[in-house]
């Protein structure tokens, strides 16, 4: 099943619980979600792992050629 699948499929659940007229606006909320979490995800956790990396550099840098501050 795909992302899109899987969110509408959790949003529909969660909006049927409130008791509400239906099920089909939570559907298509989640799936909209879902493909949010698709793009913003990769972006944040490449974001974090580039930080991670320079921020090493960085420190490998002082530990070679000592701390310039």
């Amino acid at each position: 099943m795909g992302a899109t699948t899987i969110g509408a499929l959790v949003g529909g659940a969660i909006d049927s619980m409130s008791g509400d007229d239906g099920n089909a606006d939570g559907a298509v909320i989640g799936a909209i979600a879902a493909n949010v979490l698709k793009v913003v995800v990769p972006i944040a956790v490449t974001y974090a792992i580039g930080w991670a990396v320079l921020r090493g550099v960085g420190e490998l840098k002082d530990l070679a050629f000592g701390d310039e501050s």
